[in-house]
């Protein structure tokens, strides 16, 4: 990577690098597995940039392949490759705003009950606000397929966690 990318890189990292974070944390649900998940997305943007240098394309590349790394990675855990989380991300409570870290809490807890595929699909439709035809793109199945996993997810949700309809700030 010559000097220039180089420095255009860096920049892009330290700048999205949180935002990435989260995502990758809804995604997985665990918080060595969300680093993994946007290391290797950075990684596998870095071998690519100087093909994808247009700013407003650069995060939804790396989006792109964060989602793909996770479906890749569903498929390898239903043939038997899997890593074991072995510890949980601490949970660090903001002072004075104990509303949200009850409902930050209750959705974490929420997807984690869902399988990956349940999660992810709610994670791309209403934390990435990416529309049926954008997520049916990116995890290369049809919208009609993505439209009743919604709904099944959705179901799935209300039912392993009733306790969300109950968190201040959730409605």
């Amino acid at each position: 990577m010559d000097p220039e990318f180089e420095t255009d890189f860096r920049r892009f990292v330290v700048g999205t690098s949180a935002a990435l974070f989260r995502t990758a944390y809804l995604l997985t649900g665990d918080r060595w597995a969300a680093e993994d998940l946007v290391q290797t997305a950075l990684a596998k943007t870095a071998a690519k940039w100087d093909t994808i240098r247009d700013p407003e394309a650069v995060e939804g590349y790396v989006r792109r392949v964060m989602y793909n790394e996770q479906v890749s990675s569903w498929r390898r855990r239903f043939r038997g490759f899997h890593e074991v989380p072995t510890d949980s991300p601490p949970e660090v409570a903001d002072r004075g705003h104990e509303d949200a870290v009850e409902l930050r809490q209750a959705m974490r807890t929420a997807l984690a009950r869902l399988t990956p595929r349940q999660r992810t699909i709610l994670v791309l439709r209403y934390f990435e606000d990416m529309s049926e035809t954008e997520i049916s793109s990116v995890l290369g199945i049809g919208v009609g397929s993505v439209r009743s996993q919604i709904h099944r997810s959705l179901e799935r949700l209300k039912k392993v966690s009733p306790e969300l309809s109950t968190v201040r700030g959730s409605g």
